[in-house]
């Protein structure tokens, strides 16, 4: 029996397209299937809860306390918008790996826009972020730093433009097919999708690289603030965290990929040697997925609550909060709470 390695090309994003169409059992990809189906639901409903719950918080935190003109705030409010349409496109993953794909083809392509319009942009984002703060540090006088109204509205426009041009292959390239499986039309675009991932993640990484040794080499001055081992901390946390989401995962589907490329024809004993090789990737693409995936719901942290401004505006929130359920409805407690609320200085 001649088959071909690339009637499998979807598989690269796709497994359980592989094993369902090969019934007799040559390429089985059940036991797979099954534990990528579990693993996915547990770790990715987690996720979806710890997301949405940090980065509506950051939003409200935003929006209640901090002016949005400002291109900092601009650009932490436009990540946490990024990730809220990240983690959207997550339940219905989740769902799919479970019981395939039965939502229809316009579905397909919308959520499959909408999932890849949140990771490009939040890419983007990173990548800026740390170019501003890059700037921050090292010339603190610049212009940049303290860019509000027109410019942070043109970089918002700027940031999901682009997103969108780059994610528009994933809604005009998807397909549904064998009416259960949501995949790219061709062998063409499941590569493009994967390369141009990798090439956001590797501008990503040498920004990352680039403006944090930077900042480092700065903080170890000797003329550098106090606060200078808690800063280097929490970015070689940062760079930590990044690289190691985001690495595995990308080194994953960049093999993954040669599958892809494969077109000779293979008989059964080939394919099974050949299926056998890419069992333990595909263990690896679930397992690196997961923790690539996370990012979404540590973003809130890393860049936003771990700051003295946004925590002091956390406190004050939920101070006003406790307040607000525990006093008497009486003028000399509001009038004591009014004091307590509005007398408080926080340090920007």
């Amino acid at each position: 029996m001649d088959v071909y390695a690339t009637s499998t090309l979807d598989t690269t994003l796709d497994p359980y397209y592989y094993s369902s169409t090969y019934e007799d059992e040559v390429c089985d990809k059940t036991s797979l299937v099954q534990f990528g189906a579990i693993f996915t639901l547990v770790f990715l409903s987690i996720v979806v809860i710890l997301s949405l719950f940090g980065n509506i918080l950051m939003i409200v935190i935003l929006a209640k306390y901090e002016n949005l003109k400002s291109l900092t705030n601009s650009l932490i409010l436009n990540l946490a918008v990024s990730d809220i349409f990240f983690t959207a496109g997550l339940p219905f993953w989740a769902y799919y790996h479970m019981y395939g794909w039965n939502l229809g083809e316009a579905a397909c392509k919308t959520i499959n826009f909408v999932f890849y319009v949140g990771f490009y942009s939040s890419g983007v984002l990173l990548i800026l972020m740390t170019a501003h703060r890059y700037v921050a540090v090292m010339n603190p006088l610049s212009d940049i730093v303290s860019t509000t109204g027109f410019y942070s509205v043109l970089a918002s426009v700027i940031i999901w433009a682009t997103s969108i041009l780059i994610s528009s292959p994933a809604y005009i390239f998807t397909k549904v097919i064998d009416q259960n499986h949501c995949v790219y039309t061709n062998s063409y675009w499941s590569l493009f999708g994967i390369y141009q991932q990798n090439i956001v993640f590797m501008v990503s990484a040498l920004v990352f690289t680039f403006c944090y040794s930077q900042i480092i080499c700065r903080l170890l001055r000797p003329t550098a603030r106090r606060r200078k081992n808690k800063t280097l901390k929490l970015i070689f946390t940062l760079m930590v965290v990044f690289f190691v989401g985001w690495a595995p995962y990308n080194i994953v589907i960049f093999l993954r990929s040669f599958y892809v490329w494969e077109q000779q024809p293979l008989d059964s004993k080939d394919l099974v040697a050949v299926c056998e090789t890419q069992r333990p990737l595909d263990y690896a693409f679930y397992v690196s997925r997961i923790f690539a995936f996370s990012h979404c719901c540590l973003n809130p942290v890393f860049y936003v609550f771990v700051g003295v401004k946004f925590k002091n505006h956390l406190k004050k929130m939920l101070k006003s909060r406790v307040h607000r359920t525990t006093s008497i409805p009486c003028r000399q407690n509001r009038l004591t709470i009014t004091s307590i609320t509005s007398g408080e200085e926080f340090s920007i």
